[in-house]
């Protein structure tokens, strides 16, 4: 139960994506590249991101953007490295700690601490917003080293940024990423774990009202529009059985980031859940073919073994 309710009642804050777009009226004031290094990050290529970032991190160091971008980069290498095929699907569960953990969660604590120094100065929605999102990227690694008072600590503190992001600025779709998974896993819990939740002040919420807010997100949204997507297809798969919707969800993510296997494995899990078996084997093959691009050799090794594991689940190996 208290496993079940670390995992899920904080994952939603675990989830969020920084990064940066075109200014818009109303909406966040952001650099003119942030397409391309969104693109370098959901494309797998940490590589071509991180030079990118330093420049920006260089260019406006109180700017607490750069180090959120940063932290959002390592952190899919960290997914990586934690991934894992089981119960007929690719998923990352468990990391226990690593070297590298440390300059995420420094990372994570610079840009916290950039935009609360600026809130100090001008209550603003836009740094309410970063600060959530950095309380949302330190508790993704806490909660899946399975540290619970520290990922609880970062999860309600994110909460309540996001809302207040929402209260000075409703354009703020993207809050509503945050917002709509909190939503979401909080209706996924047990009766017994609900009844803990309830007794650690931890607010409720629904499933519906998740799915809602997370397809706001993808429609509305300026920088976790894409994760919106993956992880409503992620859920949709993973707790509703409602595969034909995911596969609808996540098919746009395949096609623009072709180069990036992740997507690739979630189709094939999705098609192997409607015992579409060819279907399901072309698509882990292709994650497979994509692995070429994959920079980080311990990356494409996982990826290999991922492919494996999940064919030998059509026995087609």
């Amino acid at each position: 139960m208290f496993r079940k309710l670390r995992r899920h009642a904080i994952a939603w804050m675990l989830l969020l994506v920084p990064g940066w777009a075109m200014a818009q009226p109303g909406k966040l004031n952001l650099p003119a590249n942030t397409s391309a290094i969104l693109d370098h990050i959901y494309s797998g290529r940490r590589d071509l991101a991180l030079p990118e970032i330093h420049e920006l991190e260089e260019r406006a160091p109180e700017d607490p953007l750069g180090y959120l971008l940063e932290a959002e980069a390592d952190w899919w290498k960290i997914w990586w490295d934690s991934a894992e095929f089981k119960y007929a699907m690719t998923m990352a569960r468990h990391r226990d700690k690593a070297p590298g953990d440390q300059h995420y969660l420094e990372l994570t604590s610079k840009a916290y601490s950039l935009a609360e120094k600026q809130l100090r100065q001008q209550n603003t929605g836009e740094m309410h917003l970063y600060a959530a999102m950095a309380d949302g990227l330190a508790a993704r690694l806490y909660g899946i080293r399975g540290e619970s008072r520290a990922s609880a600590r970062a999860g309600v503190r994110a909460r309540e940024n996001f809302l207040a992001a929402l209260q000075l600025d409703p354009t703020l779709c993207d809050a509503y990423t945050g917002l709509g998974l909190y939503n979401y896993y909080v209706d996924t819990l047990s009766m017994m774990a609900k009844a803990l939740r309830f007794l650690m002040g931890i607010p409720g919420g629904t499933k519906e009202e998740g799915i809602r807010q997370l397809r706001r997100a993808m429609q509305e949204g300026q920088i976790s529009v894409a994760l919106a997507r993956f992880y409503l297809a992620l859920n949709l798969l993973n707790y509703d059985q409602r595969y034909e919707e995911a596969i609808q969800v996540i098919t746009p993510l395949a096609e623009k980031y072709p180069a990036n296997p992740l997507y690739e494995l979630m189709l094939g899990d999705l098609n192997a859940r409607l015992a579409r078996e060819e279907q399901a084997e072309a698509y882990y093959r292709a994650a497979e073919a994509a692995t070429a691009g994959v920079p980080e050799p311990e990356c494409r090794a996982k990826v290999k073994q991922l492919v494996r594991q999940s064919l030998k689940s059509l026995k087609r190996e």
